[in-house]
């Protein structure tokens, strides 16, 4: 299942993610990952969580984040969430790129597996492929 927080920068992404893994910390029996590209997160995340940075990884574009993700999730097969913070960052603002990754980890993980994206940017200014997982 894939989830997107949605909104122009400084607009609270981030603090609802970090509180949707705060819940999970507590009442998930799986794996928790968290992904980011740099270390800001770091610090702040419960220590259950599973931190990667993507620029450790050299993970640069939709396709190697793609790879990335569905190289651990072959690896482990109990993750239960995986949150992303700042996909756009990573990936770059190629929306149909985004939407067919979008399309192809939903395919990967189906019911088993939710990955919650932040992106910055408005609903408006992104595609229908795209905003059909806003929610």
């Amino acid at each position: 299942m894939i989830k997107l927080i949605t909104g122009e920068k400084g607009t609270g992404k981030t603090k609802i993610m970090l509180d949707m893994m705060n819940e999970a910390t507590a009442t998930s029996n799986g794996s928790l990952v968290c992904i980011e590209k740099g270390s800001n997160l770091r610090t702040q995340i419960n220590y259950k969580i599973r931190w990667c940075d993507t620029e450790f990884y050299k993970v640069d574009g939709f396709e190697a984040f793609y790879g990335f993700v569905s190289g651990m999730l072959a690896g482990n097969y109990d993750i239960e969430k995986i949150f992303v913070d700042g996909i756009l960052k990573i990936g770059g603002r190629d929306f149909e790129a985004f939407a067919a990754m979008l399309d192809k980890l939903a395919a990967l993980t189906g019911e088993a597996t939710t990955i919650i994206f932040t992106v910055s940017a408005n609903n408006a200014d992104m595609p229908a492929s795209v905003t059909k997982y806003v929610g």
